[in-house]
């Protein structure tokens, strides 16, 4: 019991933590739109057609992420950027996510959405969204070690891709992750 309650204060100060840096509004969408940009450059380096594919998308989303999963249990949170390329108009959102299953370890993580359909892409915005399952390993710090992760086809109008920053991490876990609009940022 007491390894749990440890875990969910653990995965609530990474929650608390998971906000883009700043004082002020524009600093944290500065912050936010930086970090669209390192990952998106770094996607473009490690997957080229992906540029392609953002290019024809109706919109994308960038989100970071920290985890960390203790035995039985899995926390983490974060926050993002979704750019309606159609409506010219980013969006800035946050990301919970709590799960069950077998693991161990913390991994701060960047997720890549391209939203091929405008329906998916307004429905994620406007309502946030819930999803889970995932199984990974991760040992990376820098530039140094790797990550086994890859891309993910919900169906045929989202894509999504993830890429490791740092961490150690061996991971099975199923869970709910939910997005919603971080009202302070827009």
């Amino acid at each position: 019991m007491k390894k749990i309650f440890l875990s969910l204060i653990a995965g609530l100060l990474l929650f608390s933590c998971a906000t883009p840096k700043g004082v002020t509004k524009q600093d944290q969408t500065d912050y936010a739109l930086n970090m669209m940009n390192e990952t998106l450059a770094d996607l473009y380096k490690k997957k080229p057609e992906t540029r392609a594919m953002i290019r024809k998308a109706a919109g994308y989303g960038v989100f970071s992420n920290i985890g960390s999963y203790l035995f039985f249990l899995s926390t983490g949170g974060g926050y993002g950027v979704v750019d309606d390329k159609s409506a010219g108009k980013k969006t800035y959102m946050k990301m919970a996510h709590v799960g069950a299953g077998l693991g161990m370890g913390v991994k701060d993580f960047r997720v890549v959405f391209i939203f091929k359909n405008k329906r998916v892409l307004k429905d994620f915005i406007e309502k946030g969204w819930e999803f889970g399952g995932q199984a990974d390993a991760a040992a990376k710090s820098a530039e140094k070690g790797a990550a086994v992760g890859g891309e993910i086809y919900i169906d045929q109008d989202i894509v999504i891709y993830q890429l490791t920053e740092a961490g150690v991490a061996l991971q099975a876990t199923i869970g709910g992750t939910k997005y919603w609009k971080d009202e302070a940022l827009n």
